[in-house]
């Protein structure tokens, strides 16, 4: 057992390995890099070290919580859990979860051919993907095919955002610090106007997101990207990349432009110049989000669940956490129900906003999205 940050160069390598070998893409979340960065700001954060012979032949990392209680690594914002095994490995997962001293073990983004943790999930949660093995060109092909009012429609916008606004200008890797502020400006408004729970808000999160920022690690590194207008920042995002897999983390825009729609801009942007620097596979995320379905060109899936130990931690966590998720995914299960719950937080955040700007003597302030 490990803190991440006592990984050594030896265990760096061969955690690559055996993730190069493994059935489904090298997912920048799945990479050690990303595990030593949460643990520079989770005190709980663990790798357990699985040997045979003295070779190391899988890595499990987690969060350790009072009660034995864990969870997978960076839970909520996380795109890609689980364990990094050799595919001879064969694993009992509450066998494991005991040699940890865990009671239980939480996940909501489960990557498939997770063979020991799969049979305790709740939840198939498909996560759509745009791939890129055939270049931007023939990708573009395919949407105009698909989805040709789309394309049509976005770039129309786009010259209109140059005649209207100013010359148009995307940054595909950009090192600007003051424009990852206002990315993370933008979305905590749109959190908030929205009715959820504002990410950003925690120190941990925001910590994690400007450490990766800074780092330079080809195996996992953050990707923020931005678009312009007239020298003015109109729409970001800030992702988190491997060699050939970029992960869709934290996409925002600036409301005042919304009628040019720059978020969609961004994305053909985005991924014209990922797929010309070597990203075979972008992942958007699971969660419902008309522009996703339409750039997809397929699904994988994910996993929401836990294994859970007997015994009093494992009662313990039964009685926090499975009644809130058995409700989230009743309401998640039906369309009409999770149509009127995301209006309620919508006018949950509209109140909200109202009070705090009346507070703070009016005017807005939330411009973004």
């Amino acid at each position: 057992m490990l803190r991440p940050d006592e990984l050594g160069p030896d265990d760096m390598k061969r955690w690559r390995e055996l993730g190069a070998g493994a059935e489904v893409p090298q997912n920048p979340f799945l990479d050690p890099g990303f595990t030593r960065a949460v643990g520079r700001f989770r005190a709980g954060t663990r790798v357990a070290v699985l040997q045979e012979d003295g070779t190391p032949v899988g890595y499990f990392p987690f969060e350790r919580g009072t009660f034995g209680r864990g969870r997978a690594v960076g839970l909520g914002v996380s795109d890609s859990q689980g364990a990094v095994l050799s595919p001879q490995v064969r694993l009992d997962a509450r066998r494991l979860l005991r040699a940890c001293s865990l009671s239980s073990w939480e996940f909501d983004n489960l990557a498939e051919g997770q063979h020991a943790f799969a049979p305790y999930a709740a939840e198939e949660l498909a996560v759509p993907v745009v791939d890129l093995d055939g270049g931007f060109g023939h990708y573009l092909e395919k949407l105009r095919g698909s989805a040709p009012g789309f394309v049509r429609q976005t770039l129309a916008k786009e010259r209109r955002l140059v005649r209207q606004v100013g010359e148009v200008r995307f940054v595909y890797d950009s090192h600007d610090p003051a424009v990852l502020r206002e990315l993370m400006r933008w979305k905590s408004a749109q959190y908030r106007r929205t009715g959820r729970r504002d990410r950003f808000a925690q120190e941990w999160i925001s910590g994690l997101v400007h450490l990766l920022a800074r780092g330079d690690d080809p195996e996992c590194r953050g990707l923020l990207s931005v678009l312009y207008a007239g020298d003015r920042p109109v729409a970001a995002h800030f992702g988190l990349r491997s060699p050939t897999v970029l992960s869709w983390w934290f996409p925002a825009y600036d409301r005042a432009y919304g009628k040019f729609s720059p978020g969609l801009v961004l994305h053909l942007r985005m991924l014209e110049a990922a797929a010309a620097d070597g990203v075979r596979l972008v992942d958007l995320g699971s969660g419902p989000a008309r522009y996703k379905t339409t750039l997809k060109t397929r699904d994988l899936w994910v996993y929401e669940g836990a294994v859970v130990c007997p015994g009093p931690g494992g009662a313990a966590f039964r009685l926090g956490r499975e009644p809130v998720r058995a409700a989230r995914r009743f309401v998640r299960g039906r369309p009409a129900l999770a149509a009127t719950a995301a209006r309620t937080l919508a006018e949950a955040g509209r109140l909200r906003n109202r009070v705090t700007s009346a507070r703070t003597g009016g005017g807005r302030t939330d411009r973004d999205g």
